[in-house]
Order: structure tokens, then sequence, then C-alpha cells
């Protein structure tokens, strides 16, 4: 491991939940809502939804890798024929098949997490993967499993810094857990070098969504329903919080 990997990899291990309070959470912090993900019924114009139909040309089978909802792939309508879609959420790969059908695009879908489940993915013409690194520690074997799958060129999206990073006070002041700084775009940037991969990076800012619920905010921190009211109060003195982003896009050797 490279010391750009090595660098990324305990700043990632830094975001983690110590043993201790995850023990005393009353529900799962880090399981996503499937309705939080939904694909928009008109796609939005972004760098990366540029990048991808730039490689897609007058069309191209997709993989998309981390998809959620499909928000990334689905985005290439017009331009892709085939969606193999890769989650380790069945019900979020459930909401893409939805919506898949619904808009009649051709699609399967692979229930695993990446790299692990590259072999039953296969390999697509333009490979995604939309605010998946952040979530990645090791982070070499993630990413050559993207370029390895990848006929025409990978795209990532990523925000300019982990995308919880914005917690951190409330971390600091309902648990006294104080994070070290967040890997960043550069961090990944990189960790790619070192593997051989000069991306062309895009930098941008995403429309900031509504502020995230306390419900939300109080699940995510491992705190019981009972201090909403408490999380609601801290939430009102968190400053708004910068969406800037990021669009990787490389080719494969």
């Amino acid at each position: 491991m490279g010391s750009a990997a090595q660098r990324w990899a305990e700043l990632q291990e830094g975001r983690g939940i110590p043993p201790e309070i995850l023990a005393r959470a009353p529900a799962q912090p880090w399981l996503h809502d499937p309705s939080y993900f939904v694909a928009p019924e008109v796609p939005v114009d972004t760098p990366s939804r540029t990048a991808g139909l730039d490689l897609l040309g007058a069309g191209g089978t997709v993989l998309d890798v981390g998809a959620g909802g499909g928000d990334a792939s689905l985005a290439l309508v017009g331009a892709v024929t085939h969606i193999t879609a890769v989650d380790q959420q069945a019900d979020m790969l459930q909401a893409f098949a939805a919506d898949a059908t619904a808009r009649g695009i051709p699609f399967r879908t692979v229930h695993g997490r990446w790299p692990g489940a590259a072999a039953d993915a296969g390999t697509a013409d333009v490979v995604v993967s939309h605010h998946v690194l952040h979530n990645v520690v090791d982070l070499p074997p993630f990413v050559a499993a993207l370029t390895a799958a990848a006929r025409r060129g990978v795209v990532v999206e990523m925000l300019a810094e982990h995308p919880m990073a914005w917690l951190d006070a409330l971390w600091v002041r309902f648990h006294d857990l104080h994070r070290p700084p967040p890997a960043t775009t550069d961090d990944a940037v990189a960790v790619l070098a070192e593997l051989g991969i000069a991306p062309r990076v895009r930098r941008w800012e995403r429309v900031s969504p509504p502020r995230q619920d306390a419900t939300w905010v109080t699940r995510r921190l491992c705190l019981p329903a009972g201090r909403e009211p408490e999380v609601e109060a801290a939430l009102a003195a968190v400053p708004p919080r910068p969406r800037h982003a990021a669009t990787l896009t490389w080719t494969p050797p």
C-alpha cells in the first residue's frame, strides 16, 4: 500500500463509530432509506452526467457501483442501452428495479459489496460510481476493480470531503468524540496517481439539499429517539454546509 492509500485508509478508519457507542445505538445508524435515493424524473445536468454521456456516445452499457436508487445510471437515459446495478442493500436494488422498469430500460441487479461483487457484475462500456468512495477504507482494490470492469471509461462522483463531516461538531457535543480531518477529493486523486491513473477532475457545486431532519440525525448519532429535541436545537446552530463536489473520469489502459 502506497503512502497516499495508507493516508486515505487512516482517515477513513477515523470516521468509524467506536464500538462502545455503536453498542448503545437503538437502531442501525448507517442503514439508508431508499426513498432518499430515488432518481429524479428529469435528470439533473451535472459534470458527471456529461462525462457519462460523452463516454457512451451513440449508446452503450453501464455498470452502476453502489447504485442506490440509480441516480447515476438512470441520468444517462437516451444513451444507455442496459444497466447493471450493484448495491449492498436489497431494498435499494428493488427501488432501482421498479424505476428502471417504469422507464423501459433493460437492467439486471447484483446484490453485494464492491469489489467482492465484481465477478458477478461483469463488465460494461461505462462504469459509474457516485458518492461511494467515502464509504471505502481500502481504496486501491476498489478502484482497480472499477477500472477492470470498464471498456470505455469510469466516472466517479464524490463530495470534496466526507459527506458526514458536517456532523463532527455534534459528535463532540453528544459523545465527546473528536474525529480526525476527513479525507478529501485530493486524497482520492493521490491514491489514483499511485495506481497509475491520472483522472480528469472537474470541481463543481451541487445544489444544497434541505437540512437533514432531526430524526435522521438522531439515529445517525446513535442516540435514542428521546434525544431528538436536543438534536434539533443543536442543528439550528450548525451553519449551512457547502456542497462542493468533484467528478473524476478516466479510461482503462
